[in-house]
């Protein structure tokens, strides 16, 4: 996609904007993550033996072959264990904590599932895809964070990406089950699958975030999965100064009035990064 740049990439331009805004969104998706080296599994190349995301990340696929699916969310969290937050989300962290020290607010509103921003150390973080490392009971609803590895004994050794691996058709009673008392419920990933919604009480807190907010940084996401797609639009629409980080131009682009192409990770701390014009 091509895009007419003109100003777009003018730093000392977003510094201003920077300098004055006293609440900042923060909107990240699948772009941040992937330059820590987390595999999204969507796209060419992107599988997990001979399937992608959207073929495993579904209700229906959970009640047709619910090891099946735990095998795929055991490897996804055990492969976090050795990524690790990249410049983009540390530059984040310490503007957050920086600013919060002048009475300005950062806010960070995440499409991704990997626990990476609050691992880089930011604190005010709406996760409105879930999370790998909560669960939930789809008998008595507890959602609960779970850090365990292996999640249960049986997915021990097992969620091999190979296409040749064999799945490990685990029985349902071994896979991760409720510990509340007199449950026992079998536990789901606490994330949002395809063809479900997101949650309600968390779309609107961040609706009011976005309505609130004077400055919208758009950081790593194609602008293309909804409703996050419509966020920043819907801030620029009313005059707020949006900036897009991004490998390439979106289908969003044109709307913002900044746009910085690169990794994010090169990119984004130079524009977050203190200066001058900033309040101490």
């Amino acid at each position: 996609m091509v895009c007419n740049l003109f100003h777009f990439a003018d730093l000392t331009m977003f510094h201003e904007d920077f300098a004055k805004a006293k609440h900042i969104a923060i909107i990240t998706g699948a772009g941040v993550s992937a330059e820590s080296g987390v595999p999204t599994f969507r796209g060419q190349g992107g599988y997990w033996r001979k399937w992608q995301a959207q073929d495993l990340a579904t209700p229906e696929a959970f009640s047709r072959d619910p090891s099946l699916v735990w095998e795929f969310y055991h490897y996804r969290r055990e492969v976090m264990r050795s990524k690790m937050p990249n410049p983009a989300h540390l530059a984040i962290a310490e503007c957050e904590s920086r600013l919060s020290k002048q009475g300005r607010s950062v806010v960070i509103i995440t499409q991704n599932i990997d626990e990476l921003h609050h691992r880089a150390g930011s604190k005010h973080v709406y996760e409105i895809h879930g999370s790998l490392f909560k669960t939930r009971c789809i008998s008595c609803g507890e959602v609960k964070a779970n850090h365990k590895s292996p999640i249960c004994p049986a997915l021990e050794g097992k969620g091999e990406p190979d296409p040749s691996s064999k799945d490990a058709r685990i029985p349902v009673e071994h896979l991760p089950r409720c510990d509340r008392r007199g449950c026992n419920g079998l536990l789901r990933p606490h994330v949002v699958w395809f063809g479900e919604t997101l949650d309600s009480d968390i779309l609107t807190a961040v609706e009011q975030e976005l309505e609130k907010c004077d400055l919208c940084l758009v950081v790593g996401t194609s602008s293309v999965v909804y409703p996050a797609a419509m966020f920043a639009p819907q801030v620029a629409g009313r005059g707020v100064p949006v900036a897009e980080f991004n490998m390439e131009c979106t289908p969003a682009t044109m709307r913002f009035k900044y746009h910085f192409e690169g990794p994010c990770g090169v990119t984004l701390p130079p524009a977050l990064e203190r200066h001058e014009s900033e309040a101490i």
